[in-house]
């Protein structure tokens, strides 16, 4: 099919009408494609779908006399709110952006659009930010600020599933900067944090933010933690107080980590085995980023268990869309093969 996207996309959205076959075909042979135009194509859709159940709500609770009311007027309304929803998804701001983000971090490819960021809530600020936020509550500052704004002493993302999801976004931004892969991060970071239950905190209990266990070094020129951690020497594990590095965000770890790998030639192996997360977990080990032996079995585990949540949560993404959708069209089930993006999910990341 040679017609483009884009071209059938703006049609989908502005000119054709709410059920058109013509753009449900496009849209699946695109997304066959993994082509990331296909995933924010996808997501006005749901959102057209959820515009649609308001806009019926709405009617629903609206009160009616009942003397003009017909079963041919109910059909005429029932079309228009149809092409209302259509028209009205995908506008700047709306659940389109957020949907798409979504579904592109959880299929792996890039949203075909980077929405603003949003500004940070009063809770999650903290008191250097304020002078960020303009006397119109706008924010003014970079993306970077607002991340560094973290509040420090709220409650870190605990347990393996909560883990993954909340830091798959700043994964895949420091992923496609350093070339590696953002579950092979996750699952090192998983696996020293104790999927967020050990964290490494500062003397006053405020977060440090270090999710890889980086030591504090005679070169290192930023904030430090001293905490008591267990070593292996000469195969015996002991209890030592080190210093470690301390962060304002755990973006700004996860960069730290991608630095520390990609530009050290102690671990230019490792770096030459992103395509195997066994081996590169075992030259991890190898150039002494642990001092546990089993550290190369125990990384690769943390490793695949996130594979196996972004694929469960692909999944799930997959079939609760079908089902919205094929609720939507009076249960006539859409496509024909729902495997097949979970598929090529697996082919990348193998």
């Amino acid at each position: 099919m040679s017609t483009s996207l884009s071209q059938s996309s703006s049609l989908a959205a502005n000119n054709a009408l709410a059920v058109d076959a013509r753009s449900l075909n496009a849209l699946k042979t695109a997304a066959g494609e993994n082509n990331p135009q296909a995933v924010r194509e996808t997501a006005k859709q749901l959102e057209s779908l959820f515009m649609r159940e308001m806009i019926k709500s709405m009617r629903e609770a609206t009160m009616k006399s009942g003397l003009l009311d017909s079963a041919q007027g109910n059909l005429s309304t029932d079309l228009l709110d149809q092409q209302l929803s259509v028209a009205m998804a995908g506008q700047p701001g709306g659940l389109t952006d957020a949907i798409s983000k979504q579904l592109a971090r959880t299929m792996g490819v890039e949203a075909a659009d980077d929405a603003e960021i949003a500004v940070p809530s009063t809770l999650s600020m903290s008191r250097s930010a304020w002078r960020n936020v303009g006397s119109n509550g706008a924010w003014s500052g970079s993306r970077a600020q607002a991340t560094q704004s973290v509040n420090a002493y709220a409650p870190a993302p605990k347990g393996r599933d909560n883990f993954v999801t909340a830091h798959n976004s700043a994964a895949q931004r420091i992923a496609s900067e350093s070339g590696i892969p953002a579950h092979y991060m996750i699952g090192q970071a998983g696996h020293e944090t104790g999927w967020g239950k050990s964290e490494i905190r500062n003397k006053d209990g405020s977060n440090s933010f270090n999710l890889f266990g980086i030591k504090a070094g005679g070169s290192w020129t930023g904030k430090v933690a001293e905490v008591t951690t267990t070593e292996y020497i000469n195969g015996a594990p002991k209890k030592i107080t080190a210093k470690f590095r301390a962060y304002d965000s755990f973006e700004e770890s996860f960069r730290d980590y991608a630095r520390l790998i990609g530009s050290s030639p102690r671990y230019e192996k490792a770096m030459a085995q992103t395509g195997s997360a066994q081996a590169y977990a075992s030259e991890l080990q190898k150039a002494g980023y642990a001092t546990d032996p089993a550290y190369a079995q125990k990384l690769s585990r943390a490793i695949q268990s996130v594979q196996q949540v972004n694929v469960a949560a692909a999944n799930h993404n997959v079939n609760s869309a079908a089902q919205v959708a094929s609720r939507a069209m009076g249960g006539v089930a859409i496509g024909g093969n729902r495997a097949a993006p979970i598929n090529k999910i697996n082919e990348n990341q193998s």
